[in-house]
């Protein structure tokens, strides 16, 4: 069986299911989970030609994006627990969602990637993709999709 389980979290409902199934999955199989959050990079603030954004305005977005990541780790970690399992997590930062939930897994030696599905269909999910759609494409590692 899996020994080492990568749950990505984005805080959301179905998000939060998740990582409650992987603890309970965890729990009976003995097995690892990290917890990851996929950070987006704080955006650059221009006006016109000239940026208007400081050092401080830059690091007060990245504080609230930090604080952000924190604080669905926290609410990730507590459903770990509750469901008597543990776990570690880590924040990686990108514009790429999935390549960092695979780089993630492949670091941390993880032997599955068990993540929701927020199940977009049809021109939404054409449009915005899924970044569970792109974790099962490019990954090597097997994905387990909860719904």
């Amino acid at each position: 069986m899996f020994k080492h389980i990568l749950v990505p979290t984005d805080g959301s409902a179905l998000s939060q299911s998740s990582v409650a199934r992987a603890a309970s999955y965890a729990k009976e199989t003995q097995a690892r989970i990290t917890l990851i959050y996929a950070q987006p990079e704080a955006p650059s603030v221009y006006a016109g030609l000239g940026a208007v954004s400081g050092a401080h305005v830059t690091q007060e977005i990245q504080s609230r994006l930090d604080s952000g990541a924190k604080d669905i780790l926290d609410a990730a970690q507590a459903i770990v627990a509750e469901a008597g399992a543990s776990c570690e997590r880590m924040v990686l930062t990108g514009t790429r969602p999935y390549e960092l939930i695979i780089q993630a897994a492949e670091a941390t030696g993880s032997d599955l990637i068990f993540m929701a599905s927020h199940g977009r269909h049809g021109v939404g999910a054409l449009l915005l993709g899924s970044e569970t759609q792109k974790v099962l494409a490019y990954s090597k590692i097997p994905v387990l999709v909860y719904r």
